[in-house]
């Protein structure tokens, strides 16, 4: 089983295969999942500081927060037709 990775920003990597969503957090219930995630300390924030463009959603309800645009990590999903 080949694991592809997929880079969210500033050198940081997430597993393509866990992903569940990707979306933007400017709505009031992706900013609830935050809060939530950040409570139950399933929070990653991989921002380095920066404004949080992109919230991604895991398998294992993790939320990691990304400094980059969703539509910019979501190109990225693209699999390389030779394999």
């Amino acid at each position: 089983m080949d694991i592809q990775l997929i880079n969210i920003g500033f050198g940081n990597i997430v597993a393509a295969n866990r992903v569940i969503a990707i979306v933007s957090p400017e709505s009031a219930p992706i900013k609830r999942l935050i809060h939530d995630a950040k409570e139950k300390g399933q929070l990653i924030d991989s921002t380095y500081g920066r404004k949080t463009r992109s919230v991604i959603v895991t398998d294992s309800n993790h939320i990691i927060l990304s400094a980059i645009q969703p539509e910019t990590v979501a190109h990225r999903f693209v699999v390389n037709p030779e394999k």
